[in-house]
């Protein structure tokens, strides 16, 4: 079984056991995929994340799922691009980290991320793509759950980049590519 995918499309309309939100660190809705998945699963969301009192940058608190296919959504703030000697890379890998052991702490063997910090928070893609990627696949390495993680960009190009680094980085040995 392949764990790991890259595909297009609505991460809202996801059928994965939990979504990844991109968030801000109120945790309170915003712009981007946060304003589209907290429109998509209902006020109960909001609700919901009122409570959690906020999140810091590079963590992640999880919810309830609501309106949305996905019934768990992980919630992570990334990093605002600051021009990469301000730790972002750090806390970029810790969101994806932070996501992934909260699911499975919690027995979630789905689950679809968005491209974090790469919207209004203006982490160049290709740079974000290499930091999510070795992430997740680090941490796939050393644990059993979740069983499928797919990156779930929002256009074919976004995807393109993903693949591009996937390629460089993980389609098989450099022997395999050497031919």
């Amino acid at each position: 079984m392949q764990r790991f995918s890259i595909i297009v499309g609505d991460i809202t309309q996801s059928d994965a056991e939990a979504i990844v939100n991109a968030a801000n660190t109120t945790l309170l809705g915003g712009s981007g995929v946060d304003g589209a998945i907290h429109a998509a699963a209902g006020p109960e969301l909001l609700a919901e994340c009122r409570a959690l009192n906020g999140c810091k940058t590079g963590q992640a608190k999880l919810t309830r799922g609501y309106r949305l296919k996905a019934k768990y959504v992980l919630h992570t703030p990334g990093p605002i691009w600051q021009g990469g000697s301000h730790g972002e890379a750090a806390l970029l890998a810790s969101c994806y980290r932070s996501c992934l052991s909260l699911a499975a702490e919690h027995g979630i063997r789905t689950v679809d991320f968005p491209s974090i910090s790469t919207g209004v928070y203006g982490y160049p893609l290709s740079q974000a793509a290499t930091v999510a990627l070795k992430a997740i696949m680090d941490f796939l390495a050393e644990h059993d759950l979740p069983r499928q993680v797919r990156m779930v960009c929002h256009t074919e190009a976004a995807a393109q980049v993903y693949r591009q680094v996937w390629n460089l980085w993980y389609a098989g040995s450099k022997a395999d590519r050497m031919v």
